[in-house]
């Protein structure tokens, strides 16, 4: 099986990664932070990093498009650096292409999330290249699967259900 990569960022990665994970398609998760300015990055020290999920999944069940869907559907990509009570760059939406091909779709998704009317405002949702993804510390990792009652700001909105825009 060949797999594809996304990286992307909606605030705590805790949430993220639970309702990411359970996607037909998806073969494996983790967690960390990129798209700041500290190497090495950690939980304590992660500068401008966002919290980050690295997804690898396999495109002949799921395209990048979809996963850019649901995406959009578990996170409210309209406020700036911010997810629920989570506040700060570390929490904002971004999408963190590998390749020209992944930009091109993010920028037509992020346009339909737009033109769709559905989301309470505008995204802001960033979309730069990947950079380093440093891992974050085991206690992170599938952090939901072990505190089942932990906190998440992150839900599938029934009614986010993004239709594609119409020429």
């Amino acid at each position: 099986m060949t797999t594809s990569r996304a990286i992307l960022a909606g605030g705590c990665f805790w949430g993220m990664q639970d309702l990411i994970r359970k996607q037909p398609g998806v073969v494996a998760t983790r967690v960390g932070y990129t798209g700041g300015d500290v190497p090495n990055a950690t939980y304590r020290n992660h500068g401008t990093h966002a919290e980050a999920i690295e997804i690898e999944f396999d495109p002949a069940k799921l395209s990048y498009r979809k996963v850019l869907e649901f995406f959009f559907q578990i996170h409210d990509p309209t406020t700036l650096n911010r997810q629920g009570n989570d506040v700060g760059t570390s929490y904002r939406s971004a999408i963190f292409y590998l390749d020209d091909e992944q930009k091109a779709v993010a920028e037509d998704t992020v346009a339909d999330v737009n033109a769709s009317g559905l989301w309470p405002g505008k995204a802001v949702t960033e979309i730069a290249p990947a950079g380093p993804f440093w891992e974050a510390e085991p206690e992170h990792q599938d952090y939901l699967e072990k505190y089942p009652n932990g906190y998440t700001c992150h839900f599938i909105r029934p009614d986010w259900v993004l239709p594609r825009r119409t020429a």
